[in-house]
């Protein structure tokens, strides 16, 4: 698969790759913050949307992650869309007003499309953070970073080591899963079983022709992983050292004030229920 797909790392020298993981985790998690805060009225809600929306897009240029590489991982999600947009158009927002059109006691309201794009928005914004965060970081530093983070949990006897080698794990074999994934559809694909024509029936037939593959092909290379591990001598128990040692920098911390700055804004205006935009349009929604 020559796709970026997500939780691939993708080596290229960009600023956001030189950047510290734990850097990069805390702004992750900052940004998705500020993508799910919720605002007074839609004009606001999608002006700092396509706000988050652009300053993604920019992060994406920087790290070379490409926008049609996150289209790609989310053509499926026309199935998601349609399901929302039928729970909304049937059980539509708290106060909707905008009525679009009548069919006896069934009114269409216009916030019921809106909260449907609102949805989707933030489900891209939130996958085009995960694809810059995973394209720009070894899952050997993600791991790094998260067991950084809950390294105090140690005083408690929580397994530090075992959760950061899972985490690496996890995110080590997404890429391998979907590209197996891949590789089972094609071989599939070529004795004949026909996944996008037929009837349901057809399409669950050709779905069980791919999930039990794929299932079969992941235990066995959990077994495979299991015996390395053992012949390697791997003890979860042992006293673990870092080969790398994280470093944090200047611009790390530049970069940190900055994302902390952006995420305060956001929760302000948040917090005092100030919408800029009535002042510019009054009659918005």
């Amino acid at each position: 698969m020559d796709k970026n797909i997500l939780g691939k790392y993708v080596p290229y020298n960009t600023a956001i790759h030189r950047l510290d993981p734990r850097m990069k985790i805390l702004g992750m998690i900052m940004l998705i913050v500020s993508i799910f805060l919720s605002f007074g009225s839609w004009t606001l809600v999608f002006t700092l949307s396509g706000i988050n929306a652009s300053l993604i897009f920019i992060l994406m240029l920087i790290s070379k992650v490409r926008l049609r590489d996150l289209i790609y991982q989310l053509r499926s999600i026309w199935i998601l869309v349609i399901i929302l947009m039928i729970i909304n158009i049937f059980l539509p927002p708290i106060n909707s007003e905008h009525i679009i059109a009548e069919w006896g006691n069934f009114k269409l309201y216009a916030e019921s499309f809106l909260q449907s794009a609102k949805i989707i928005l933030r489900l891209l914004e939130m996958f085009g953070v995960a694809m810059i965060l995973t394209a720009t970081t070894t899952p050997q530093q993600l791991t790094y970073g998260f067991s950084f983070f809950i390294k105090p949990l140690k005083k408690i006897k929580f397994p530090v080591e075992e959760v950061a080698m899972t985490i690496s794990i996890a995110l080590r074999f997404i890429p391998t899963l979907l590209e197996e994934t891949d590789r089972i559809y094609k071989a599939q694909a070529s004795r004949g079983i026909d996944f996008k024509h037929g009837s349901i029936k057809d399409k669950f037939k050709g779905i069980i022709s791919l999930i039990i593959p794929l299932f079969v092909s992941s235990f066995a290379m959990s077994d495979d992983l299991a015996f390395a591990l053992e012949a390697r001598g791997y003890n979860p128990k042992a006293k673990r050292t870092q080969y790398r040692q994280l470093r944090w920098k200047m611009c790390d911390t530049i970069v940190l004030i900055l994302v902390i700055l952006y995420m305060a804004a956001f929760i302000t205006l948040f917090a005092m229920k100030f919408d800029f935009m009535k002042q510019i349009f009054p009659l918005s929604w």
